[in-house]
This record gives structure tokens, sequence and C-alpha cells, in this order.
């Protein structure tokens, strides 16, 4: 049996949110603030783990006994990082650049023990094959809205599922969170996931 932690999901995406749900763990969301500098001269599974400890640094510093999650998604294509679009038109290029071709979603999520200082972070890649997508079927479903806060201009777990043709790897990474990975890392803490541990 795990004792129980205080876990903080350093994160204000809703995503992330469901996908640790999955767990049966009980947790607490702790967004933070934090400027995201994606021209850092690193590899970009590395940059993904950067960014996710900057994240995790931030919410530790709140709490002295607990267990803080933090992650960072994002897409690369072609040896360049998409982001989130935030307008249409952004949305409109990257589902163009995107579409009838193949890009990689990396996550890298970072957890540490405020109680100890351990820290673990870690990245995962998953493949994504796009359909090959119209014009018109771009300007369709950017005019749905889905696609503005999402890296890359679209969602797998959405109206997005629609465009993939299939994947490559973990598809909870692709939504922002690898739970398989996530799972084994918490592990190391002494945390199991709820429902394999009656």
């Amino acid at each position: 049996m795990h004792s129980i932690r205080k876990i903080i999901l350093a994160s204000a995406s809703p995503r992330r949110r469901d996908i640790l749900l999955l767990t049966g763990l009980p947790f607490k969301v702790e967004p933070v603030s934090c400027e995201e500098d994606m021209n850092i001269r690193v590899s970009p599974r590395r940059l993904s783990r950067v960014l996710s400890e900057k994240k995790a640094r931030i919410a530790a510093g709140k709490y002295r006994d607990a267990i803080i999650i933090a992650a960072d998604t994002f897409i690369v294509f072609r040896d360049r990082i998409m982001g989130k679009p935030h307008t249409p038109a952004g949305a409109r290029g990257m589902l163009a650049a995107l579409s009838g071709r193949v890009h990689t979603v990396v996550t890298g999520f970072t957890i540490i023990d405020t109680r100890t200082g351990k820290r673990i972070s870690r990245s995962v890649e998953t493949k994504v094959y796009f359909e090959k997508l119209t014009m018109k079927e771009i300007n369709a479903y950017v005019r749905t809205g889905e696609p503005l806060d999402k890296a890359g201009a679209y969602a797998i777990q959405g109206l997005g599922s629609i465009i993939v043709r299939r994947i490559e790897g973990d598809y909870f990474n692709v939504i922002g969170l690898p739970l398989s990975a996530l799972k084994a890392c918490l592990s190391q803490f002494g945390i199991s996931t709820r429902y394999f541990n009656k």
C-alpha cells in the first residue's frame, strides 16, 4: 500500500486533469504562470523537460510536503516547434502545413517531491499522421474554435480526431500527459494508481 501524499497538478489544462483522474489518485489543480521560452537551443525532448521542470519548481515553492506534477506539450514538424496558434490565421497555417504529413508530439513532464527534493523529468514522443485536408475542411474546423488553444491547432480527443489517420505511440501523450510513463515514474515516489492497488 502507498501512503496518501498530497498531489499537485501544476497545470491549467482540463485535458491533463482528466487524464490524471484516470489514476484514481486524489489531487489538487494548481495552475502556474510561467513564461515559456521556446527558443532555448536544445533538442525538443530536452526543451520539453526544461519547460516542465520550470513549471514544477514554481509550484513546488508553494508546498512543503507534496508531490508536484507539471508537463509541457508541443509539436515538432520538420525541425520546427509548433505551440498554440491563438489566432484563426495561425491555426489555418499550421493545419495546412501538417495536412497529409507526419509530425511528432513531444510531452515533457516533471515530478518533484517537495519533502525530499527528489525530482524526475521524462519526455515522450508520439508520431501523428494527418489526413490530406482541403482548405474547405481546414476553414470549417478552424471555425469551430477548437484549434485555437491546442498545440498544432488540433485536439485528437475532440473534433480533431477526424483529421488524424493514425498514431504511433501513446495516445494520452498527444492530449498532453503520457499516462503510462507518468504511472511508472510515480511508482518511484511510492505512489500507485488507486484502482490497481486494492
